[in-house]
Order: C-alpha cells, then sequence, then structure tokens
C-alpha cells in the first residue's frame, strides 16, 4: 500500500485540482480528502452510495440557570477564561470553552452538563474510478487533526479490504494540525507551488515539515509560465536543497471549465498539453517505488 500525499504551503495553488487528476488516472483507487475545514475534492468525484457517520469532536460545557446559584466557583477555576459573570448571571463561552469538563464536576449544585460538540460528520462512498473517503468539520468546532486521522485510517482500513495499492491524500494547505496528520507516516509528499512569492515562501516552509518527518518530497510547479523568472528561482531553490520538480504545468483554463462541470482536467480535456503532462507526472510516481528514512518523530495528542 503506498500513500501519496498531495499539499501546498497555501491556499489556491490548484493541489485539489491535480489530486482529482491523479483520482482519474487509473482504477481501485483510494482517495482520502483530508482537508477537513475546507473539503471540496467530493464536488468533483460526486462519490455515491454514502455512509455517514457522525464525529464527535469533543465537549462544550452547557449551563442550567435554573440550578446555577451563582456562586462563581466554576469562574475561579477555569483556567480558560470562558466562563464570566454578566449581570448577576453566569455565562460560558461556547467558543473559549476547551470542553475539559472540570466545571461541571466542581459545581455544587449540579447546574452544567457537558454537551458533546457532534455536528462534524464524515463520509466513504463510491467514485467512478474507486473509493472515496471525506468529512465535513462543523463551524466553531477543533481537533480537525484528529478528524483527518479518522479519514486517513479508514483509508487505510479501505485499501487493505480492498486489496487496492494506492491511496491519494489530498491535504489541507498550510503547516498546520491537519497538515501534520495528514503526512504523518505516509510514504511521499508531493508539494504544489505556484510562482508567486508567497507560494515560494510557504512551498519552503511546507518542504521543512516533510523534512523532519523523513518523508520522500516531490515538487510541482503550478502555473508556471505565468512568471518565469520565479518559477526558475523555486527551481533553483529545490535542486540546492535535493528536491526533485517532477513536474511543471502550464495555466490552462480549461482547468476551470472542468470544475464547473464536476469533472478532472484529465476526463474535461485529455488531450490538451496540461493533461499529457500530468499523466507523464503520474507514470513516474507509479515507476517510482518509494523508500522512506526510518522515522523517529513521535507526535502526541
Amino acid at each position: 500500500m503506498i500513500e501519496t500525499a498531495i499539499l501546498s504551503g497555501k491556499g489556491g495553488t490548484g493541489k485539489t485540482s491535480l489530486a482529482a487528476a491523479f483520482a482519474t488516472l487509473g482504477n481501485q483507487l483510494v482517495v482520502a480528502d483530508c482537508d477537513v475545514d475546507a473539503a471540496n475534492l467530493h464536488l468533483i468525484l460526486s462519490p455515491e452510495n454514502y455512509l455517514e457517520t457522525v464525529y464527535t469532536s469533543g465537549h462544550t460545557a452547557v449551563i442550567d440557570d435554573n440550578k446555577c446559584i451563582n456562586c462563581g466557583v466554576c469562574e475561579t477555576y477555569c483556567r480558560f477564561d470562558a466562563i464570566h459573570t454578566n449581570n448577576g448571571k453566569v455565562v460560558i463561552s461556547a467558543v473559549s470553552c476547551d470542553g475539559c469538563m472540570l466545571c461541571s464536576r466542581i459545581c455544587p449544585e449540579k447546574a452544567i452538563t457537558m454537551v458533546p460538540n457532534n455536528r462534524s460528520r464524515w463520509y466513504t462512498g463510491n467514485y467512478r474510478n474507486g473509493k472515496m473517503i471525506h468529512a465535513r468539520l462543523a463551524p466553531g468546532e477543533e481537533n480537525s487533526g484528529k478528524l483527518v486521522n479518522v479519514v486517513r485510517e479508514k483509508a487505510k482500513r479501505v485499501a487493505k479490504e480492498t486489496g487496492w495499492p494506492h491511496i491519494i491524500i489530498d491535504g489541507p494547505p498550510g503547516t498546520g494540525c491537519s497538515a501534520i496528520s495528514s503526512i504523518t507516516g505516509v510514504d511521499r509528499v508531493i508539494i504544489v507551488t505556484e510562482p508567486t512569492n508567497s507560494g515560494f515562501h510557504d512551498m519552503k516552509r511546507m518542504s521543512e515539515l516533510s523534512a523532519n518527518f523523513k518523508i520522500p518530497t516531490f515538487v510541482i510547479i503550478n502555473k508556471f509560465d505565468l512568471n518565469p523568472g520565479i518559477t526558475l528561482e523555486i527551481a533553483q531553490w529545490c535542486d540546492e536543497n535535493g528536491l526533485k520538480v517532477i513536474g511543471q504545468l502550464p495555466f490552462d483554463k480549461a482547468i476551470v471549465d472542468a470544475m464547473v462541470h464536476c469533472q478532472s482536467i484529465i476526463e474535461w480535456a485529455p488531450d490538451s498539453e496540461i493533461s499529457i503532462t500530468i499523466k507523464s507526472i503520474w507514470q513516474n510516481l507509479m515507476d517510482e517505488q518509494p523508500v522512506k528514512e526510518p522515522d523517529t518523530t513521535h507526535i502526541y495528542d
């Protein structure tokens, strides 16, 4: 089983469009959309026969005004500054509450109840080239890194059950917890960047993250022809730092047309220059068996 994670240091580089293209280049593929804060790959792949599962991201304290005697004990002990007295009434901020449950345990009147944050969902379905798993983190709910782990573990189980050898992970932009969860233990990382100063800068940050996990990392420069100067700088920096640029994709309006029609560029314009280049990149990846260095990095929740 080979896990390939596609990430970017910033949003808008074309990461998801590339993931969709890879996902429609072969059959018996397992795709995991790990951008749980803004999942949109399913809009292109249109999975069917959904299995929807509730995800509980934690708990939030809720106070019963009929039981509360305004003693202030909970406010005194709340280390997250989530409890305040307003006009003689104790108020709990759902945004600031960390769900630690301390207030519910020390309340002498048992006026505080911990309510599960269970509006988030994760999904399993079939798409035209294989299986897809994705998730939706509800607004205001946290633990996106843990939800990413749920999506990845389900993808691994599906791959094992079906015997399919490849998992494609569409990771989130940036280098936060969800990005770390997306690449931990994968076989290779593909960083999609663009020839802008911000794209170049954030690509460097992303490469540092993958280097910390000792994961073989490749770079694809999208829309390379919009700024040949910065494209050359990116390529030179990658060469100097041991990163292999495995492809440069031209700007192509057909990418937008494909997304509007809920198709990948491979499906919408299979004979276009960009599709031919992506096919070549995919074939090179299939021919190259990744070899990871032993990872001694440990992540603790």
